[in-house]
């Protein structure tokens, strides 16, 4: 019964789609009986074939149709197959769309093929480079990075993994602050895609690392760490984090390093690292206690302590907590407003305040990855982090 009532779904969407393809194949022949279209040259409707080939967006059910018909007719001809039956349901379909074409040359259909082919391909391209321009001339794998109204807006782009921090991330976060911090823009905001603002350092990063080269792997690892929040430290001008959510490990050490950091309210700030036998890292060693006093931040560093939005907002981490269904609104119509002061104004600003610490943070930042070290080449961390997989398999 359940493939019944799906066929007989299916037929009632290729009959519907049927007429939609015949009034479609009627508009694109038009062209073709007032004698206005150009003729094919040789190779188009090879270079056609290739192009569709790297189409990546699903064109539809009714461009696929088009596309087949055209094809078959392009060639082998009008269409003489039998029939399908009633019950094969796609083949019914596609024997429709290529019988609507009729007497069609085979020229005419070519023709057609390639024009249709043309008009997906650009289309694609033309999105292609509306996103490039829309994002900086977008050129990231894990990033989405883009300037508007003054902004320049940094964003977490692996929703489907948390946004973890992978090795291309940390180089891509380097790129987009450094590029950020030297363009026309006021102000910087980080942000995460999706429901997680971010999840920490994705520990797939020490899943392929072996005994023979662990000391290594640690050593360039600390270098792209240090690296990474240098990036932070010297950072020119207004540097605003938008916590959209739960926040793990380095993406929440480095938020004393931000000028302002607003957040949901089902945000929540956790950083594990005793519990995978490692060390505190984004300068929270000397940032935090200053922020939260030396207890609070020890629960947090020592102690794997989670805190709320809220918690964290009375401890001086969070500038300001934000209802979730209004988070997003109430935001950027603040940071909007700030992207209307004088850049320059600001940037010196920023540099009276920070520069007094610039050198201190920088020797913290060195502390730490040097530490960081000593800790992932430990026995103890590496049992620490194989149990967390261990676990993680199980579930």
């Amino acid at each position: 019964m359940a493939v019944l009532a799906a066929g007989r779904r299916f037929l009632s969407f290729t009959r519907s789609n049927s007429r939609a393809v015949q009034a479609a194949f009627s508009a694109s022949l038009q062209m073709h009986t007032s004698g206005a279209a150009m003729q094919v040259k040789a190779g188009d409707f090879e270079k056609a074939k290739e192009q569709l080939k790297l189409l990546k967006s699903d064109p539809g059910n009714e461009v696929k149709l088009k596309l087949y018909a055209l094809f078959k007719q392009a060639t082998e001809g009008p269409c003489n197959a039998p029939k399908p039956g009633m019950m094969d349901f796609v083949n019914k379909a596609k024997w429709d769309a290529w019988k609507s074409l009729g007497s069609l040359s085979q020229d005419s259909a070519k023709e057609t093929y390639v024009n249709l082919v043309s008009s997906l391909v650009p289309s694609e391209s033309s999105k292609k480079e509306e996103a490039s321009t829309t994002s900086s001339q977008q050129k990231y794998e894990t990033l989405l990075v883009n300037t508007e109204d003054n902004i320049t807006k940094i964003i977490l782009n692996r929703p489907e993994k948390k946004n973890a921090i992978t090795t291309t991330m940390y180089n891509e976060l380097i790129q987009a602050l450094h590029e950020a911090g030297k363009d026309g823009s006021v102000l910087t905001v980080l942000t995460g895609n999706g429901d997680y603002y971010c999840s920490g350092n994705d520990l797939n990063n020490f899943a392929n690392v072996s005994l023979e080269n662990k000391e290594k792997s640690a050593r360039d690892g600390a270098v792209l760490l240090e690296r990474f929040v240098s990036s932070f430290i010297d950072f020119p001008k207004p540097l605003i984090a938008v916590v959209n959510g739960p926040a793990v490990g380095v993406s929440v050490t480095v938020l004393g390093l931000f000028d302002i950091v607003y957040a949901t309210d089902r945000a929540t700030f956790h950083t594990p690292f005793s519990q995978l036998g490692q060390s505190p890292e984004g300068c929270s060693s000397y940032t935090f206690p200053k922020i939260m006093g030396h207890s609070k931040a020890s629960e947090v560093l020592l102690f794997n302590k989670k805190f709320t939005a809220v918690e964290a907002c009375d401890l001086g981490l969070i500038t300001e907590v934000f209802p979730d269904n209004t988070f997003q609104d109430q935001v950027w119509a603040r940071i909007k407003d700030y992207a209307q002061l004088p850049r320059q104004s600001l940037a010196f600003s920023k540099q009276l305040i920070r520069e007094v610490e610039k050198e201190k943070l920088h020797a913290v930042n060195n502390q730490e990855c040097e530490r960081l070290i000593e800790r992932w080449t430990s026995d103890e961390c590496m049992n620490a982090i194989l149990s967390f997989f261990q676990k993680k398999s199980k579930l």
